[in-house]
């Protein structure tokens, strides 16, 4: 399966935040995912449903995508319950919507709360949760400066609670804050 990986700032690995959902990715084969890993079933119509919301927004057509995301949130969440991985998908893909139309906040906030959600339906030290809280932190990497100190906040809250204070994570998070309040500070003073 595709983690979005797209490589390294300085020592540290970056995420696409959900990666662009295509009718390819969703033909990866069952061998292709590493034993630990668990292979999430969508139903067929489902996976349809998210591969025409993805069509919908790669021909430009943004609003329109978040509008059919939205409605297929709602239907899902109604079938299936708002603690079950179809409705993480859906939402992940309303996060990444966002994060598309450059809307930080919201695509943050939505892969807060799907990486939250993992937690509570895979568990903490699931890999899939480690995966969505590695993606969410690769994405606060590339909010501008002026946002991130806000947004860090609420990551640093999420990843705390999901994987405690002294974790990769959470140490790597709090530098980050460190940093770009020290960076404020500098620019403040000249």
């Amino acid at each position: 399966m595709h983690t979005g990986h797209i490589g390294h700032i300085g020592h540290e690995e970056v995420f696409h935040p959900w990666g662009t959902v295509t009718p390819a990715f969703w033909g990866v084969r069952h061998e292709a995912v590493p034993p630990e890993r668990s292979v999430a079933r969508i139903p067929q119509v489902l996976r349809g449903r998210l591969t025409e919301i993805a069509a919908t927004a790669a021909a430009g057509r943004l609003q329109d995508a978040a509008w059919t995301a939205y409605q297929l949130d709602a239907e899902v969440t109604g079938e299936y319950g708002p603690e079950h991985l179809n409705t993480v998908h859906i939402r992940e893909i309303r996060a990444h919507l966002a994060y598309l139309a450059n809307d930080h906040a919201t695509s943050l906030g939505w892969y807060l709360h799907t990486a939250r959600l993992r937690a509570t339906i895979q568990g903490p030290g699931h890999p899939d949760t480690e995966e969505a809280t590695r993606r969410v932190y690769s994405l606060w990497r590339t909010v501008p400066d002026a946002d991130a100190p806000a947004l860090g906040a609420e990551l640093l809250g999420t990843v705390t609670d999901i994987h405690g204070p002294e974790s990769a994570v959470a140490r790597r998070t709090r530098k980050r804050l460190r940093a770009l309040t020290a960076a404020r500070e500098a620019r403040s003073i000249t």
